[in-house]
Protein backbone atom coordinates (compact mmCIF):
# COMPACT_ATOMS: atom_id res chain seq x y z
CA UNK A 1 0.00 0.00 0.00
CA UNK A 2 1.38 3.57 -0.72
CA UNK A 3 2.17 5.95 1.44
CA UNK A 4 -1.12 8.44 0.55
CA UNK A 5 -3.24 4.87 0.85
CA UNK A 6 -2.22 4.13 4.29
CA UNK A 7 -2.58 7.41 5.79
CA UNK A 8 -5.88 6.80 4.56
CA UNK A 9 -6.77 3.57 5.93
CA UNK A 10 -5.33 5.44 8.98
CA UNK A 11 -7.47 8.28 9.21
CA UNK A 12 -10.38 5.42 8.24
CA UNK A 13 -9.31 3.81 11.43
CA UNK A 14 -9.85 6.75 13.62
CA UNK A 15 -12.97 8.16 11.97
CA UNK A 16 -14.43 4.39 12.15
CA UNK A 17 -14.02 4.58 16.13
CA UNK A 18 -15.23 8.08 17.30
CA UNK A 19 -18.02 7.57 14.66
CA UNK A 20 -19.33 4.05 16.05
CA UNK A 21 -18.62 5.28 19.44
CA UNK A 22 -21.11 8.08 18.45
CA UNK A 23 -23.91 5.94 17.44
CA UNK A 24 -23.39 2.76 19.41
CA UNK A 25 -24.15 4.08 22.86
CA UNK A 26 -27.56 5.24 22.37
CA UNK A 27 -28.95 2.05 22.57
CA UNK A 28 -26.93 0.61 25.77
CA UNK A 29 -28.22 3.32 27.27
CA UNK A 30 -31.50 1.37 29.16
CA UNK A 31 -29.07 -1.26 30.17
CA UNK A 32 -26.87 1.47 32.01
CA UNK A 33 -29.75 3.11 33.57
CA UNK A 34 -30.46 -0.48 35.42
CA UNK A 35 -26.99 -1.44 36.59
CA UNK A 36 -26.61 2.19 37.84
CA UNK A 37 -30.19 2.63 38.77
CA UNK A 38 -31.07 5.57 37.63
CA UNK A 39 -33.93 6.23 35.48
CA UNK A 40 -33.72 6.67 31.36
CA UNK A 41 -34.40 10.13 31.39
CA UNK A 42 -32.27 11.38 34.39
CA UNK A 43 -28.68 11.78 34.41
CA UNK A 44 -27.78 9.08 32.06
CA UNK A 45 -28.47 11.00 29.40
CA UNK A 46 -25.09 12.77 30.44
CA UNK A 47 -23.43 9.90 28.86
CA UNK A 48 -24.12 10.76 25.62
CA UNK A 49 -24.24 14.88 26.55
CA UNK A 50 -20.61 14.59 28.36
CA UNK A 51 -18.97 13.68 25.13
CA UNK A 52 -21.08 15.44 22.81
CA UNK A 53 -20.19 19.19 24.81
CA UNK A 54 -16.24 18.18 25.10
CA UNK A 55 -16.11 17.51 21.51
CA UNK A 56 -17.60 20.68 20.48
CA UNK A 57 -16.06 23.12 22.99
CA UNK A 58 -12.71 21.55 21.77
CA UNK A 59 -12.76 20.93 18.34
CA UNK A 60 -11.51 23.96 17.54
CA UNK A 61 -8.96 24.75 19.44
CA UNK A 62 -7.50 21.30 18.65
CA UNK A 63 -7.34 21.87 15.28
CA UNK A 64 -5.35 25.16 15.17
CA UNK A 65 -2.92 23.37 17.36
CA UNK A 66 -2.32 20.76 14.99
CA UNK A 67 -1.65 23.57 12.59
CA UNK A 68 1.00 25.01 15.29
CA UNK A 69 2.80 22.06 16.39
CA UNK A 70 2.37 19.39 13.73
CA UNK A 71 -1.13 16.03 12.83
CA UNK A 72 0.70 13.49 14.04
CA UNK A 73 1.38 14.62 17.86
CA UNK A 74 -2.39 15.93 17.82
CA UNK A 75 -3.50 12.49 16.17
CA UNK A 76 -1.68 10.60 18.56
CA UNK A 77 -2.61 12.37 21.16
CA UNK A 78 -5.77 11.68 20.49
CA UNK A 79 -5.88 7.77 19.96
CA UNK A 80 -4.00 7.59 23.11
CA UNK A 81 -6.69 9.17 25.19
CA UNK A 82 -9.55 7.78 23.16
CA UNK A 83 -8.25 4.47 23.86
CA UNK A 84 -7.36 5.21 28.11
CA UNK A 85 -11.12 6.97 28.01
CA UNK A 86 -12.72 3.44 26.51
CA UNK A 87 -10.90 1.74 29.37
CA UNK A 88 -12.37 3.96 32.03
CA UNK A 89 -15.57 3.75 30.50
CA UNK A 90 -15.92 0.02 30.53
CA UNK A 91 -14.53 -0.15 34.08
CA UNK A 92 -16.39 2.76 35.49
CA UNK A 93 -18.09 1.41 39.05
CA UNK A 94 -20.71 4.12 39.58
CA UNK A 95 -22.68 6.26 36.91
CA UNK A 96 -20.60 9.56 37.65
CA UNK A 97 -17.12 7.66 36.83
CA UNK A 98 -18.55 6.86 33.77
CA UNK A 99 -19.62 10.38 32.61
CA UNK A 100 -16.45 11.75 33.88
CA UNK A 101 -14.94 8.78 31.21
CA UNK A 102 -17.25 9.85 28.72
CA UNK A 103 -15.85 13.43 28.98
CA UNK A 104 -12.37 12.22 29.06
CA UNK A 105 -12.95 10.39 26.23
CA UNK A 106 -14.63 12.85 23.94
CA UNK A 107 -11.40 14.84 24.51
CA UNK A 108 -9.46 11.94 22.36
CA UNK A 109 -12.52 12.41 20.05
CA UNK A 110 -11.93 15.54 19.41
CA UNK A 111 -8.29 15.51 19.03
CA UNK A 112 -8.78 12.47 16.47
CA UNK A 113 -11.34 14.61 14.80
CA UNK A 114 -9.84 18.01 14.55
CA UNK A 115 -6.98 17.01 12.28
CA UNK A 116 -8.58 13.92 10.26
CA UNK A 117 -9.13 16.10 6.94
CA UNK A 118 -6.36 17.76 7.56
CA UNK A 119 -4.06 14.66 7.24
CA UNK A 120 -5.87 13.66 4.24
CA UNK A 121 -5.26 17.02 2.45
CA UNK A 122 -1.65 16.74 3.28
CA UNK A 123 -1.29 13.68 2.12
CA UNK A 124 -3.12 13.79 -1.55
CA UNK A 125 -2.85 16.40 -4.30
CA UNK A 126 -5.46 18.46 -5.38
CA UNK A 127 -6.44 15.70 -8.52
CA UNK A 128 -6.99 12.66 -5.82
CA UNK A 129 -8.10 14.81 -2.86
CA UNK A 130 -11.80 14.59 -3.78
CA UNK A 131 -11.94 10.73 -4.37
CA UNK A 132 -9.87 10.33 -1.17
CA UNK A 133 -12.45 12.40 1.26
CA UNK A 134 -15.20 10.83 -0.25
CA UNK A 135 -13.67 7.10 0.78
CA UNK A 136 -13.76 8.43 3.91
CA UNK A 137 -16.91 9.69 3.99
CA UNK A 138 -17.93 6.17 3.15
CA UNK A 139 -16.32 4.85 6.58
CA UNK A 140 -18.72 8.20 8.20
CA UNK A 141 -21.43 6.54 7.06
CA UNK A 142 -20.49 2.68 7.85
CA UNK A 143 -19.43 4.02 11.17
CA UNK A 144 -23.41 5.70 12.04
CA UNK A 145 -25.01 2.55 10.17
CA UNK A 146 -23.71 -0.28 11.99
CA UNK A 147 -23.32 1.31 15.61
CA UNK A 148 -26.78 0.84 16.64
CA UNK A 149 -27.11 -2.45 15.36
CA UNK A 150 -23.45 -3.98 16.45
CA UNK A 151 -24.16 -1.79 20.08
CA UNK A 152 -27.65 -4.34 20.44
CA UNK A 153 -25.68 -7.34 20.19
CA UNK A 154 -22.90 -6.81 22.34
CA UNK A 155 -25.20 -5.65 25.06
CA UNK A 156 -27.39 -8.67 24.74
CA UNK A 157 -24.54 -11.40 24.50
CA UNK A 158 -21.68 -9.61 26.58
CA UNK A 159 -22.24 -6.54 28.40
CA UNK A 160 -22.52 -2.88 27.61
CA UNK A 161 -19.01 -2.54 29.02
CA UNK A 162 -17.83 -4.04 25.93
CA UNK A 163 -19.50 -1.19 23.56
CA UNK A 164 -16.01 0.58 25.30
CA UNK A 165 -13.50 -2.42 25.17
CA UNK A 166 -13.86 -2.71 21.00
CA UNK A 167 -12.17 0.75 21.11
CA UNK A 168 -8.85 -0.62 22.85
CA UNK A 169 -7.90 -3.08 20.39
CA UNK A 170 -8.63 -0.72 17.17
CA UNK A 171 -7.27 2.04 19.12
CA UNK A 172 -3.59 0.23 20.24
CA UNK A 173 -3.56 -0.61 16.35
CA UNK A 174 -3.97 2.71 15.60
CA UNK A 175 -0.84 3.98 17.60
CA UNK A 176 1.32 1.35 16.15
CA UNK A 177 0.08 2.21 12.57
CA UNK A 178 0.71 5.75 13.27
CA UNK A 179 4.27 6.01 14.81
CA UNK A 180 5.11 4.04 10.98
CA UNK A 181 2.77 5.82 8.67
CA UNK A 182 2.22 9.22 9.25
CA UNK A 183 5.32 11.32 8.69
CA UNK A 184 6.30 14.56 10.67
CA UNK A 185 4.41 17.20 9.21
CA UNK A 186 6.00 20.93 8.45
CA UNK A 187 5.35 22.94 11.42
CA UNK A 188 4.66 26.75 10.83
CA UNK A 189 6.46 29.24 12.63
CA UNK A 190 5.20 28.97 15.85
CA UNK A 191 3.06 31.59 17.36
CA UNK A 192 1.15 31.76 21.14
CA UNK A 193 -1.91 29.39 20.87
CA UNK A 194 -4.83 32.18 21.55
CA UNK A 195 -5.99 30.85 25.02
CA UNK A 196 -8.58 33.54 24.98
CA UNK A 197 -10.02 32.66 21.98
CA UNK A 198 -10.07 29.19 23.00
CA UNK A 199 -11.41 29.58 26.05
CA UNK A 200 -14.65 31.59 24.20
CA UNK A 201 -14.78 29.07 21.80
CA UNK A 202 -15.33 26.55 24.49
CA UNK A 203 -17.12 28.19 27.10
CA UNK A 204 -19.90 29.05 23.58
CA UNK A 205 -20.26 26.05 21.71
CA UNK A 206 -20.30 23.67 25.29
CA UNK A 207 -23.17 25.46 26.12
CA UNK A 208 -25.07 25.99 23.27
CA UNK A 209 -24.34 22.24 23.18
CA UNK A 210 -25.81 21.47 26.28
CA UNK A 211 -28.63 23.82 25.59
CA UNK A 212 -29.51 22.35 22.83
CA UNK A 213 -29.35 18.64 24.05
CA UNK A 214 -31.50 19.52 27.12
CA UNK A 215 -33.85 21.98 25.46
CA UNK A 216 -37.11 19.64 25.90
CA UNK A 217 -36.13 18.47 29.00
CA UNK A 218 -35.37 22.14 30.49
CA UNK A 219 -38.43 23.75 28.80
CA UNK A 220 -37.41 26.01 25.98
CA UNK A 221 -38.36 29.12 28.48
CA UNK A 222 -36.72 27.44 31.87
CA UNK A 223 -34.52 30.11 33.17
CA UNK A 224 -31.60 27.92 33.20
CA UNK A 225 -32.24 27.05 29.79
CA UNK A 226 -32.00 30.50 28.96
CA UNK A 227 -28.82 31.57 31.05
CA UNK A 228 -27.00 28.66 29.43
CA UNK A 229 -28.02 30.46 26.04
CA UNK A 230 -27.37 34.13 27.05
CA UNK A 231 -23.81 33.50 28.16
CA UNK A 232 -23.01 31.43 25.24
CA UNK A 233 -24.35 34.21 22.83
CA UNK A 234 -22.61 36.86 24.69
CA UNK A 235 -19.44 34.83 25.27
CA UNK A 236 -19.83 34.13 21.05
CA UNK A 237 -20.35 37.32 20.26
CA UNK A 238 -17.31 38.45 21.98
CA UNK A 239 -15.33 36.16 19.94
CA UNK A 240 -14.66 37.96 17.13
CA UNK A 241 -13.28 41.65 19.09
CA UNK A 242 -10.60 39.00 20.59
CA UNK A 243 -9.69 37.04 17.52
CA UNK A 244 -8.85 40.46 15.44
CA UNK A 245 -6.49 41.78 18.30
CA UNK A 246 -3.87 38.36 18.87
CA UNK A 247 -1.88 37.38 16.36
CA UNK A 248 -2.45 33.41 15.65
CA UNK A 249 -6.57 33.09 16.85
CA UNK A 250 -8.34 30.50 16.95
CA UNK A 251 -10.70 31.42 14.73
CA UNK A 252 -8.50 33.16 11.57
CA UNK A 253 -11.57 35.75 10.27
CA UNK A 254 -9.67 36.05 6.99
CA UNK A 255 -10.88 32.31 6.07
CA UNK A 256 -14.56 33.14 6.60
CA UNK A 257 -14.25 35.96 4.10
CA UNK A 258 -12.86 33.60 1.32
CA UNK A 259 -16.01 33.32 -0.83
CA UNK A 260 -15.15 29.27 -1.56
CA UNK A 261 -14.64 28.37 2.16
CA UNK A 262 -17.36 30.48 3.31
CA UNK A 263 -19.84 29.29 0.51
CA UNK A 264 -18.55 25.36 1.72
CA UNK A 265 -18.75 25.77 5.45
CA UNK A 266 -22.21 27.57 5.09
CA UNK A 267 -23.52 25.35 2.99
CA UNK A 268 -22.35 22.11 4.83
CA UNK A 269 -23.93 23.17 7.98
CA UNK A 270 -27.13 24.18 6.82
CA UNK A 271 -26.88 20.70 4.96
CA UNK A 272 -26.21 19.22 8.41
CA UNK A 273 -29.07 21.41 9.91
CA UNK A 274 -31.29 19.68 7.31
CA UNK A 275 -30.55 15.76 6.88
CA UNK A 276 -29.63 14.93 10.33
CA UNK A 277 -33.12 15.11 11.40
CA UNK A 278 -34.61 12.34 9.28
CA UNK A 279 -32.21 9.64 11.42
CA UNK A 280 -33.86 11.49 14.68
CA UNK A 281 -37.81 11.45 13.19
CA UNK A 282 -37.92 8.50 11.05
CA UNK A 283 -37.92 5.94 14.82
CA UNK A 284 -40.85 7.75 15.82
CA UNK A 285 -42.38 7.03 12.83
CA UNK A 286 -41.67 4.01 12.44
CA UNK A 287 -42.32 2.46 16.46
CA UNK A 288 -45.25 4.80 17.33
CA UNK A 289 -47.20 5.68 14.15
CA UNK A 290 -46.23 1.75 12.71
CA UNK A 291 -45.98 -0.35 15.48
CA UNK A 292 -42.55 -1.62 14.11
CA UNK A 293 -39.66 -3.55 16.04
CA UNK A 294 -36.45 -1.75 17.41
CA UNK A 295 -34.65 -4.12 15.04
CA UNK A 296 -37.06 -3.32 12.18
CA UNK A 297 -36.88 0.11 12.55
CA UNK A 298 -32.66 -0.13 12.32
CA UNK A 299 -33.19 -2.01 9.18
CA UNK A 300 -35.26 0.49 7.46
CA UNK A 301 -32.90 3.95 8.56
CA UNK A 302 -29.74 1.40 6.55
CA UNK A 303 -30.59 1.99 3.04
CA UNK A 304 -29.87 6.25 4.03
CA UNK A 305 -25.97 5.67 5.40
CA UNK A 306 -25.26 2.66 2.74
CA UNK A 307 -26.35 4.66 -0.64
CA UNK A 308 -23.97 7.41 0.89
CA UNK A 309 -21.51 4.97 1.17
CA UNK A 310 -22.25 4.24 -2.41
CA UNK A 311 -22.08 7.53 -4.15
CA UNK A 312 -19.91 9.78 -1.99
CA UNK A 313 -16.60 8.13 -3.49
CA UNK A 314 -18.18 8.79 -6.24
CA UNK A 315 -18.62 12.02 -6.32
CA UNK A 316 -15.37 12.80 -4.91
CA UNK A 317 -13.59 11.51 -7.68
CA UNK A 318 -15.95 13.49 -10.30
CA UNK A 319 -15.37 16.89 -8.15
CA UNK A 320 -11.12 16.21 -8.98
CA UNK A 321 -12.52 16.47 -12.80
CA UNK A 322 -15.08 19.54 -12.60
CA UNK A 323 -14.72 21.18 -9.35
CA UNK A 324 -17.62 20.82 -6.63
CA UNK A 325 -20.48 23.68 -7.62
CA UNK A 326 -22.52 21.86 -9.34
CA UNK A 327 -22.35 18.31 -7.83
CA UNK A 328 -22.85 20.08 -4.49
CA UNK A 329 -25.62 22.07 -5.08
CA UNK A 330 -27.60 19.32 -7.46
CA UNK A 331 -26.72 17.07 -4.73
CA UNK A 332 -28.00 18.97 -1.88
CA UNK A 333 -31.27 19.72 -4.75
CA UNK A 334 -32.18 16.71 -4.69
CA UNK A 335 -31.54 15.27 -1.14
CA UNK A 336 -33.68 19.03 -0.69
CA UNK A 337 -36.78 16.75 -3.05
CA UNK A 338 -36.22 13.51 -0.76
CA UNK A 339 -36.81 15.65 2.67
CA UNK A 340 -40.07 16.72 0.46
CA UNK A 341 -40.86 13.02 -0.06
CA UNK A 342 -40.02 11.10 3.09
CA UNK A 343 -42.89 14.06 4.64
CA UNK A 344 -45.87 12.37 2.21
CA UNK A 345 -45.61 8.92 4.41
CA UNK A 346 -48.37 8.15 6.16
CA UNK A 347 -49.51 4.84 7.57
CA UNK A 348 -50.51 2.91 4.91
CA UNK A 349 -46.67 3.50 3.54
CA UNK A 350 -45.15 0.47 2.19
CA UNK A 351 -41.48 -0.39 2.87
CA UNK A 352 -40.65 0.19 -0.92
CA UNK A 353 -42.31 3.19 -0.33
CA UNK A 354 -39.95 4.45 2.57
CA UNK A 355 -36.71 2.65 0.80
CA UNK A 356 -36.79 4.08 -2.62
CA UNK A 357 -37.30 8.05 -0.69
CA UNK A 358 -34.41 7.21 1.78
CA UNK A 359 -32.09 5.79 -1.43
CA UNK A 360 -32.96 9.37 -3.14
CA UNK A 361 -32.39 11.04 -0.28
CA UNK A 362 -28.63 9.16 0.19
CA UNK A 363 -27.73 9.70 -3.19
CA UNK A 364 -28.25 13.68 -2.76
CA UNK A 365 -26.51 13.46 0.34
CA UNK A 366 -23.48 11.58 -1.33
CA UNK A 367 -22.91 14.31 -4.09
CA UNK A 368 -23.12 16.87 -2.03
CA UNK A 369 -20.94 15.67 0.84
CA UNK A 370 -17.53 15.05 -0.46
CA UNK A 371 -17.21 17.37 -3.53
CA UNK A 372 -18.29 20.16 -0.66
CA UNK A 373 -15.42 19.02 1.75
CA UNK A 374 -12.80 18.99 -1.02
CA UNK A 375 -13.98 22.48 -2.11
CA UNK A 376 -13.91 23.62 1.62
CA UNK A 377 -10.50 22.04 2.59
CA UNK A 378 -9.01 23.10 -0.61
CA UNK A 379 -9.91 26.58 -0.29
CA UNK A 380 -7.68 26.57 2.71
CA UNK A 381 -4.62 28.02 2.73
CA UNK A 382 -1.11 26.49 3.38
CA UNK A 383 -0.64 26.12 7.31
CA UNK A 384 -4.32 26.54 7.79
CA UNK A 385 -5.68 23.15 7.33
CA UNK A 386 -5.90 22.25 10.65
CA UNK A 387 -8.07 25.21 11.42
CA UNK A 388 -9.95 24.34 8.49
CA UNK A 389 -10.25 20.73 9.46
CA UNK A 390 -11.83 21.89 13.01
CA UNK A 391 -14.28 24.17 11.34
CA UNK A 392 -15.67 21.99 9.29
CA UNK A 393 -16.19 19.42 11.90
CA UNK A 394 -17.73 21.85 14.11
CA UNK A 395 -19.76 22.77 11.76
CA UNK A 396 -21.40 19.39 11.28
CA UNK A 397 -21.90 19.15 14.91
CA UNK A 398 -23.57 22.44 15.43
CA UNK A 399 -26.02 21.67 12.47
CA UNK A 400 -26.44 18.36 13.82
CA UNK A 401 -27.53 19.87 17.48
CA UNK A 402 -29.77 22.37 15.57
CA UNK A 403 -31.71 19.89 13.54
CA UNK A 404 -32.59 17.79 16.78
CA UNK A 405 -33.94 20.75 18.29
CA UNK A 406 -35.62 22.26 15.08
CA UNK A 407 -37.44 18.59 14.26
CA UNK A 408 -37.83 18.31 17.78
CA UNK A 409 -40.19 21.74 18.31
CA UNK A 410 -41.80 21.22 15.52
CA UNK A 411 -43.12 17.92 16.08
CA UNK A 412 -43.63 18.45 19.87
CA UNK A 413 -45.17 21.74 18.88
CA UNK A 414 -47.80 21.06 16.37
CA UNK A 415 -48.76 17.49 18.67
CA UNK A 416 -46.89 15.14 16.85
CA UNK A 417 -45.09 14.12 20.01
CA UNK A 418 -48.08 13.54 22.37
CA UNK A 419 -50.13 11.82 19.63
CA UNK A 420 -47.01 9.53 19.25
CA UNK A 421 -47.02 8.57 22.80
CA UNK A 422 -50.35 7.99 22.47
CA UNK A 423 -49.96 6.07 19.55
CA UNK A 424 -47.97 3.83 21.53
CA UNK A 425 -50.59 2.58 24.20
CA UNK A 426 -52.95 2.46 21.29
CA UNK A 427 -50.89 -0.41 20.15
CA UNK A 428 -51.89 -2.07 23.69
CA UNK A 429 -55.20 -2.18 22.63
CA UNK A 430 -56.11 1.25 25.28
CA UNK A 431 -58.02 3.39 22.21
CA UNK A 432 -60.49 2.38 19.98
CA UNK A 433 -60.53 3.25 16.33
CA UNK A 434 -61.67 6.44 16.16
CA UNK A 435 -59.27 8.05 19.10
CA UNK A 436 -56.38 5.68 17.14
CA UNK A 437 -57.20 7.80 13.55
CA UNK A 438 -57.14 11.20 15.36
CA UNK A 439 -54.12 10.75 16.71
CA UNK A 440 -52.46 9.17 13.68
CA UNK A 441 -53.58 12.71 11.97
CA UNK A 442 -51.77 14.86 14.37
CA UNK A 443 -48.17 12.45 14.76
CA UNK A 444 -48.40 12.55 10.77
CA UNK A 445 -49.03 16.91 10.97
CA UNK A 446 -46.08 17.13 13.01
CA UNK A 447 -44.14 15.11 11.75
CA UNK A 448 -44.70 16.41 8.10
CA UNK A 449 -44.49 19.72 9.41
CA UNK A 450 -41.08 19.23 11.03
CA UNK A 451 -39.41 17.26 7.57
CA UNK A 452 -40.69 20.40 4.88
CA UNK A 453 -38.81 23.06 7.47
CA UNK A 454 -36.02 21.00 7.28
CA UNK A 455 -36.40 20.21 3.56
CA UNK A 456 -36.22 24.25 3.62
CA UNK A 457 -33.48 24.58 5.08
CA UNK A 458 -31.63 22.08 2.73
CA UNK A 459 -33.22 25.14 0.12
CA UNK A 460 -31.21 27.95 1.84
CA UNK A 461 -27.88 25.37 1.49
CA UNK A 462 -28.75 25.20 -2.30
CA UNK A 463 -28.32 28.65 -2.62
CA UNK A 464 -25.59 28.48 -0.56
CA UNK A 465 -23.46 25.91 -2.38
CA UNK A 466 -24.51 27.91 -5.49
CA UNK A 467 -22.44 31.62 -4.88
CA UNK A 468 -19.20 30.15 -3.61
CA UNK A 469 -17.46 31.27 -7.49
CA UNK A 470 -14.14 30.43 -9.14
CA UNK A 471 -12.89 27.59 -6.69
CA UNK A 472 -9.94 26.64 -9.44
CA UNK A 473 -8.09 30.03 -8.22
CA UNK A 474 -4.62 28.76 -6.80
CA UNK A 475 -4.42 30.14 -2.87
CA UNK A 476 -1.44 31.65 -0.93
CA UNK A 477 0.20 30.15 1.71
CA UNK A 478 -1.14 31.92 4.91
CA UNK A 479 1.64 34.89 5.77
CA UNK A 480 4.31 33.23 8.91
CA UNK A 481 3.80 35.43 12.31
CA UNK A 482 6.23 37.67 11.77
CA UNK A 483 4.70 39.33 8.70
CA UNK A 484 0.95 39.70 9.70
CA UNK A 485 1.26 42.89 11.30
CA UNK A 486 -1.49 41.92 13.90
CA UNK A 487 -1.65 43.53 17.10
CA UNK A 488 -1.15 41.63 20.02
CA UNK A 489 -2.46 41.57 23.40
Amino acid sequence: MSGKWAVLALVALGTFMTTLDASIVNISLPSIARMFHTPIDGAVEWVIIAYLVVIAATLLTFGRLSDLVGRKPIWMAGLAVFTLGSICCGAAASLPQLVVARAFQGLGGALIFAPSFAIITDAFAAPDRGRALGLNAVVFAVGTSVGPTLGGLITEHLSWRWIFYLNVPLGVLGLLASHRVLAASDVRPRGPLDLRGGACVAVGLALLTMSLSFGQEWGWTSPRLLTCLAVALVVLAALPLIERRVREPIIDLALLRRRVFASALGSLTLAMLALFGISFMLPFYFEELRGFSVEKSGLLLTPLPLTIAVVAPLSGALADRIGSRWLASGGLAVACLGLFLLAQLDATSTVGDIVWRLILTGVGQGFFQSPNTRALMNAAPGGAEGEASGLLTTGRAVGQSLSVVIAGAMFAGLGGSAAGRALAGAQAGELIGADVGALQQTFLAGFRGALVVLAAVAAIGVVAALVRGDERRPLPARAPVSDRGLTHL
